[in-house]
């Protein structure tokens, strides 16, 4: 049985999931964080932006106030869920059921003003990601899966796109905030650009996620990423058809994740292999 790409489990004990209840309150509290934060930027801009793992890992006032704005509406309506959050919040439950969330993911485009940043939550039992929720302000756009009933934009079905020629694939892809990383990513690209149809760096897994599930994309890689970046997004993508595996050939993970259409998949996994063995040694 396959590892649940953000969680890292596989099949265990069942927990009664109410799928409906978790997704409609995943989509209605990420709408909710998102226009929130993106009325507030609109009205009087970003006055306190630090930062995290390196000078370019950036967190605003806003990232604080959506994860506790989701996190207070989580608890109010399943308090004896966990919570596990991006900006700190880490909350043991009782009931089999923890919370994923990233309140702003893509916080850099964020503080530029730029696009493509996104809400994302997800909800998880050991037996993986159960319900996910991206919602993509700029655009007005929720994205949202239930484990085995497909994924979704804005309530209709949404599926991987049919590209099977790596020639003609638009590739997604993020880098590191550690200079020594993307150092050995950008020789990974210089390699790959001439052999795929063309590149493109949004800035937020949980909006590249969604972009390959809608088919607005054929292949998507990232490494080093957080549990809550690619929850919601695995799963949008794993139900739209793609197919989800490691950088390195193993499972996906948020250390390594690697999807594309299922046609694509092998083609793009052996490449990268490739390219990374000669840039390894």
């Amino acid at each position: 049985m396959a590892t649940d790409p953000a969680t890292g489990t596989a099949g265990r004990t069942p927990v009664n999931v109410p799928h409906d209840e978790l997704l409609q309150l995943a989509s209605e509290l990420a709408v909710k964080a998102g226009r929130m934060v993106a009325a507030g930027r609109a009205e009087r801009g970003i006055s306190d932006a630090g930062s995290k793992s390196s000078a370019t890992d950036v967190v605003t006032e806003f990232d604080i106030a959506s994860e506790r704005l989701i996190v207070g509406g989580i608890l109010a309506a399943r308090p004896d869920d966990g919570i596990v959050g991006e900006e700190g919040t880490a909350t043991n439950g009782t009931s089999g059921i923890d919370w994923l969330v990233d309140p702003i993911d893509g916080t850099t485009n964020f503080l530029y003003g730029l696009p493509g940043w996104a809400v994302s939550i997800a909800a998880a039992t050991a037996e993986g990601t159960q319900v996910g929720a991206v919602y993509v302000p700029a655009t007005d756009e929720l994205f949202s899966a239930v484990k085995g009933e497909g994924a979704q934009l804005d309530g209709r079905p949404i599926h991987c796109s049919t590209t099977t020629d790596l020639a003609l694939a638009l590739v997604a892809t993020g880098f590191s905030y550690l200079p020594e990383r993307r150092a050995l990513q950008a020789a990974r690209i210089a390699e790959l650009l001439p052999r795929v149809r063309d590149l493109r760096r949004v800035g937020a897994a949980a909006t590249d996620l969604c972009s390959l599930a809608a088919g607005r994309v054929d292949i998507y890689f990232e490494e080093h990423l957080g549990a809550w970046d690619i929850a919601a997004g695995a799963l949008i993508a794993s139900e739209a058809g793609c197919r989800l595996g490691g950088l390195d050939g193993g499972e996906a993970r948020p250390r390594s994740m690697l999807g594309a259409t299922p046609a694509l998949f092998d083609a793009i996994e052996s490449l990268v292999l490739e390219i990374d063995a000669r840039h390894s040694t």
